[in-house]
């Protein structure tokens, strides 16, 4: 990368001590200024991007990076929402499974013995018997 585009990425990545909320490179106070020289001056001595952000950090404290680093507890910042999203995408798939029906339902043994049953009647078998035997008992004047 050029070192005016390297230099503007490291500066959007630390916050300006004395601003409220601002980069160093949104700023324009007299620390942010001194802050942006000092940026140059190491990209012009060799440093890489992480020594700079180390220096930086040394010199105003960890909250001086806008963008957490990648290693000890501040990883999770970096794990956790990695891990929420695949625990919302398996448990979409569970849901999903679930919701499509899983398989086709069993018919127990049951379920078989009462089809078996309705198969061995007449058609309108057991309905058309107790139909009868009530208008019989009606006529015969059993209640």
């Amino acid at each position: 990368a050029e070192p005016g585009d390297r230099s503007r990425n490291l500066a959007e990545s630390v916050a300006c001590p004395v601003c409220d909320g601002q980069s160093v490179a949104d700023s324009d106070s007299d620390a942010a200024g001194f802050i942006r020289a000092r940026i140059d001056e190491l990209i012009a001595d060799g440093a890489s991007d992480a020594e700079i952000r180390d220096e930086l950090a040394a010199a105003y404290g960890e909250d001086v990076l806008l963008t957490p680093g990648r290693s000890g507890v501040s990883s999770l910042v970096w794990a956790l929402p990695v891990a929420a999203l695949v625990a919302a995408f398996a448990g979409l798939v569970v849901a999903f499974r679930r919701w499509r029906g899983g398989g086709a339902a069993q018919a127990t043994d049951a379920d078989r013995a009462l089809v078996d049953r309705a198969r061995r009647e007449p058609a309108g078998g057991a309905a058309a018997a107790s139909t009868g035997d009530r208008a019989r008992g009606e006529q015969d004047g059993a209640p």
